[in-house]
């Protein structure tokens, strides 16, 4: 019989990711569902939607081997209604789940365990190795924003995780810009191994991972990706395709380099493009002697201009970019200094930061 007692507070956080997973529009039913079972005496929590599998764990737990899935937003849309610190009591109930808190009740249709699917990594498939979740995080959260959106090279919808001996690599791209980043690994793997995550499940990670130096377990497979420690685990199936060679896409030898404060160029650029729309995201940038000469217009004949104080030196190029691609990556960084590295003006910007070697964001010209 299954009876779980537990808090809204130990119950509502796990359930939220959980849920994140779940799509609202679903070809079968149970995948509204989230599956709930009793395991090593704890309850764990599991939603799916076929590509991409979430479990979660409350401490508490019901009888060993008893499980039921039951809405997964109605569940968590109760639990967010109740009171803070309020006591939560579920219980089956023939095909119906009780679930009683103060002098609230609900009664909840379930569908069975059996027929939840569930996504599973053969054992010894792959590469196992572990790092500090906090790495990670910073790693996604540094490229994710480059990943196309719906774009009909699918697998540009998506972040290649590489695996190159004692190295992480992560690379994300939708064609007119690319961000890659890296970190080195205690161990060393001499068997490569390139996948494409989908953008959905790096999303989902970025969102369940901290900034801890907790272990995180990683195992790669060409199939399949899982990552887990001791409050989640996430399985995902990856994109089957081939990732573009960015190498060949990152510049080399750039002599006409300007480094800026972050926040300064930022703040700047944010300003100018007050004047952009939707259809038109351009900004032109005049380098000078000694100058930075930022200006954006419109088609209603408007204009910003903001100029800034820079160490340039060189020749003067004039070159104009999307400015929504320059603010993507100057707010996902959190160094102080970034450095702008030019060749002419058909070439890509290749965006750096001063003393870290694995950094690189390039991004194309627009024509103005």
């Amino acid at each position: 019989m299954f009876v779980l007692e537990t808090r809204k507070d130990t119950l509502l956080k796990p359930l939220q990711a959980a849920v994140g997973v779940v799509e609202r529009k679903h070809t079968l039913p149970i995948l509204a569902n989230v599956l709930i079972e009793a395991v090593d005496e704890r309850t764990a929590l599991v939603a799916t939607d076929l590509e991409l599998q979430i479990t979660t764990w409350v401490a508490e737990s019901s009888a060993p081997g008893t499980a039921l899935t039951v809405s997964a937003r109605k569940l968590l849309d109760i639990c967010r209604a109740l009171p803070d610190g309020q006591a939560i009591k579920l219980e089956l109930d023939g095909e119906q789940l009780k679930l009683r808190s103060g002098k609230s009740r609900f009664s909840l249709q379930t569908l069975p365990a059996r027929d939840f699917p569930r996504m599973q990594i053969a054992e010894g498939e792959g590469i196992r190795f572990t790092m500090p979740q906090g790495r990670l995080r910073h790693l996604l959260a540094r490229v994710q924003y480059a990943m196309a959106v719906q774009d009909i090279r699918y697998y540009l919808n998506g972040m290649l995780i590489s695996l190159q001996g004692d190295r992480l690599v992560v690379v994300a791209t939708d064609g007119h810009r690319l961000a890659m980043d890296a970190t080195k690994l205690t161990q060393t793997h001499e068997q490569g191994l390139d996948v494409i995550l989908p953008r959905k499940t790096v999303q989902e990670l970025i969102k369940l991972l901290d900034d801890s130096e907790a272990p995180l377990e990683v195992q790669l497979s060409r199939n399949q990706v899982m990552f887990a420690q001791s409050g989640f685990e996430l399985r995902s199936k990856v994109v089957d395709g081939k990732f573009p060679d960015y190498q060949r896409v990152i510049p080399s030898g750039y002599e006409k380099i300007v480094q800026i404060e972050r926040q300064q160029l930022n703040h700047a650029l944010a300003r100018t493009a007050i004047i952009t729309n939707e259809k038109y995201r351009g900004v032109r940038m005049a380098l000078t002697h000694g100058s930075l000469r930022l200006t954006c217009n419109n088609n209603e004949q408007e204009e910003a201009q903001e100029e800034l104080d820079v160490d340039y030196q060189k020749d003067p190029l004039d070159i104009s970019f999307n400015v929504q691609y320059l603010q993507d990556v100057l707010n996902n960084l959190d160094c102080d200094t970034v450095q702008c590295g030019f060749g002419d003006a058909s070439s890509s910007m290749l965006i750096t930061v001063p003393g870290e070697e694995h950094f690189r964001y390039v991004v194309m010209p627009m024509r103005i």
